[in-house]
């Protein structure tokens, strides 16, 4: 079995170009945004949209110009992206369709004998059929069912769950409300038509662990967010499927020095390590600071931040997601981006974009402890919240009053001005 031998800084280098969380990672455009999924498996869709929606913030970290109608189109039109559960709410290649029966063959059966919902599913196909694409709010239904975390209407319960058997996609969305058309119509008759490759729930879960890894570059088998999704996957099953990955080739361990747990990663992402190994610790031409030309606000569900333990014993940094928390109880604010910069994260803050006016406001911000504001920094934050404002369409980027001069912000926000 190999092993790699790494200090922190090392990871986290390997960890950002894995992520194409560096200065050239990933060329514009469309092509660019596919590849970069289909190098993670996913990434996670978020109906709020404070400052872009989560896929959005994703994309826009990476993607040098990028706008929302990319993704749109790579989703709606093209239909080489698919919205589907993987990592909860999703976003994967078409491709893949086939090596998700299983899950939507768990929902076949998790929702048959429910005489109501089987009602209005037979309506909604007569609909479909006879008037096109359609949301659930577009059937005269007003009665209800217990579904999920809350009673729903029953036209939407029944569009969902066909959705989940996979009879319906997503035809295209109108903000956050989903369209449905059968799958028939929008996907290509040979992904339907194909078996699951993974023919026993072994290869099932070998198959799962490998994506999930690489869907991160580093993780450990330790329980956590990095891991959710994935049904039937509990420790046991967890641990034998990364044996059996090191046993077969497909993963390598890597040890990282101060943590206590091993980590692993693809084979086939070893290149791109062993590159940084043969370039030691100091890493680049930048010197001690590897980077220091890119900086990205990231999205709160980014891949680079799905286990976040794993981000604090590499990185130092602490992030939680506190939009579910009571206000009393948020250490920071609602929504809240961290910003990245070089192999470190360098503060957060709070943007909220103003649609009616195009302005993209930044009610707050904090530094991380330790953290000087240089004159070096200001380009590369100023690409950062540019490359925002872009992806949000705002005309203007404005500080809440104090927030610049309080951070030492004026250079940038001049910067920042049309």
């Amino acid at each position: 079995m190999t092993t790699y031998r790494l200090s922190k800084q090392q990871a986290r280098l390997f960890l950002l170009q894995h992520q194409r969380l560096i200065s050239g990672g990933l060329p514009p455009g469309k092509e660019a945004i596919y590849d970069f999924v289909r190098h993670v498996g996913c990434i996670q869709y978020d109906p709020l949209s404070i400052a872009g929606h989560n896929h959005e913030l994703v994309l826009q970290a990476r993607i040098p110009g990028f706008v929302p109608e990319l993704a749109s189109e790579l989703l709606y039109k093209d239909r080489l992206l698919i919205d589907g559960w993987d990592k909860n709410m999703s976003i994967y290649c078409t491709e893949d369709w086939p090596y998700f029966q299983r899950r939507r063959a768990m929902a076949a059966e998790r929702y048959q004998g429910k005489e109501a919902l089987g009602a209005m599913v037979s309506h909604v196909r007569e609909e479909l059929t006879r008037r096109g694409p359609l949301s659930s709010l577009d059937l005269e239904s007003t009665d209800k069912i217990d579904w999920a975390w809350a009673p729903a209407r029953l036209s939407r319960a029944a569009m969902e769950s066909m959705y989940y058997w996979g009879e319906l996609s997503v035809h295209h969305r109108v903000h956050t409300r989903r369209y449905y058309d059968f799958s028939a119509k929008l996907l290509p008759g040979h992904l339907l038509d194909a078996e699951d490759p993974n023919v026993t729930p072994e290869q099932h879960f070998d198959w799962y662990v490998l994506r999930r890894i690489g869907s991160i570059g580093l993780q450990w088998n330790k329980s956590g967010d990095g891991w959710l999704g994935i049904a039937g996957l509990k420790s046991k099953e967890r641990t034998a499927a990364i044996e059996r990955l090191l046993l077969s080739g497909s993963l390598r361990e890597v040890r990282v020095e101060g943590v206590k747990l091993p980590l692993y990663m693809r084979t086939a992402d070893a290149p791109g390590l062993e590159e940084i190994l043969l370039r030691g610790d100091t890493a680049d031409a930048a010197g001690a600071d590897p980077g220091a030309d890119f900086a990205a606000a990231l999205a709160p569900l980014d891949n680079l931040l799905w286990d976040r333990e794993l981000i604090w014993q590499l990185f130092g940094f602490t992030y939680r997601w506190e939009v579910y928390k009571p206000v009393a109880e948020r250490e920071y604010g609602y929504y809240v981006l961290p910003l990245l910069y070089g192999d470190r994260f360098i503060a957060r803050f709070e943007p909220v974009m103003d649609k009616k006016n195009g302005v993209l406001n930044i009610l707050r911000w904090w530094w991380e402890p330790g953290t000087d504001v240089s004159a070096e920094m200001i380009p590369a934050l100023t690409a950062a919240l540019g490359s925002l404002a872009k992806c949000t369409r705002a005309s203007s980027v404005k500080f809440a009053p104090g927030v610049a001069e309080s951070n030492g912000l004026r250079e940038l926000e001049a910067r920042l001005q049309p």
